[in-house]
């Protein structure tokens, strides 16, 4: 990856000193982020970058919007083709509708700010340890190891399991009102996948629902895989705009060609 001097700049290295992982500081913060993320599911981390940041930040980020491709689609909240043989009530034929838009990573300019901490090197070095990974890797999707998600008024994700352990998301902005990122923490295992439970909230229960913040700035480490969660409904005219970083604990991840076409439209 290209050189980059100006992360002193827009990255808060004084509350997060991911450049000097062995320091004391970043073991003591690593260690607590590791512990927050095995309890929860979820690990923020707030004001991860400058005021100065933040403003760079959205500029940039508004001014890529326009390339979004934008999508409606329903399906279920295991993000497969509901099973016909199954009982017509079973959650696993719960659908829900979803509509939001992704600027894809191949439409970034080399200097753009998201573009430029996605290929950080410290920011990877600094994820996988929190992930107590001994490596990852960037997506060797041209188009999937950066998004920017946009989502406009009317716009909705619904309660969903991602198909990866992990997400890293930077928040941008927020919306007017909605856009508010809820979920439950490990509501299934790898052994129990708590049908029960999941239909309950697919059913309006709100038991065991947190929020995320998300506030500008925020960086977030999210095990998806067995906390379902969902983006509350945007209201308003301003757009919430979330920067999603492709990293993987294996080299080499690709998007299907059926991801491609219904999250950017082309393959």
């Amino acid at each position: 990856m290209k050189p980059w001097s100006a992360e002193q700049e827009v990255i808060n290295l004084r509350r997060y000193p991911i450049k000097e992982l062995d320091s004391p500081a970043a073991r003591d913060l690593i260690e607590k982020s590791r512990h927050t993320l095995h309890a929860t599911g979820a690990c923020e981390f707030k004001d991860f970058l400058t005021p100065r940041g933040i403003e760079q930040l959205v500029r940039e980020s508004v001014e890529l919007e326009h390339l979004a491709f934008h999508n409606a689609l329903t399906g279920n909240a295991y993000l497969d083709q509901p099973d016909p043989t199954l009982p017509a009530d079973h959650v696993r034929r719960m659908t829900e509708p979803t509509s939001l838009g992704a600027v894809a990573y191949d439409l970034f300019p080399p200097d753009n700010l998201l573009r430029r901490i996605f290929e950080w090197d410290p920011l990877m070095h600094f994820v996988g340890c929190v992930l107590n990974l001994p490596v990852i890797h960037r997506y060797a999707d041209p188009m999937g190891a950066l998004n920017l998600s946009v989502m406009k008024d009317g716009d909705y994700l619904r309660w969903h399991f991602d198909q990866t352990d992990f997400v890293t998301s930077l928040s941008v902005r927020n919306a007017d009102e909605g856009g508010a990122f809820e979920y439950v923490p490990l509501i299934r295992s790898s052994q129990q996948e708590n049908y029960e439970k999941v239909r309950s909230l697919l059913k309006g229960s709100r038991e065991g629902v947190v929020e995320i913040a998300n506030a500008p700035g925020t960086l977030v480490l999210f095990m998806g895989r067995y906390s379902i969660h969902r983006v509350t409904p945007i209201r308003g005219q301003t757009s919430r705009l979330m920067g999603l970083f492709g990293f993987d604990s294996q080299p080499g991840v690709n998007s299907s060609e059926y991801l491609k076409r219904i999250r950017y439209g082309r393959v």
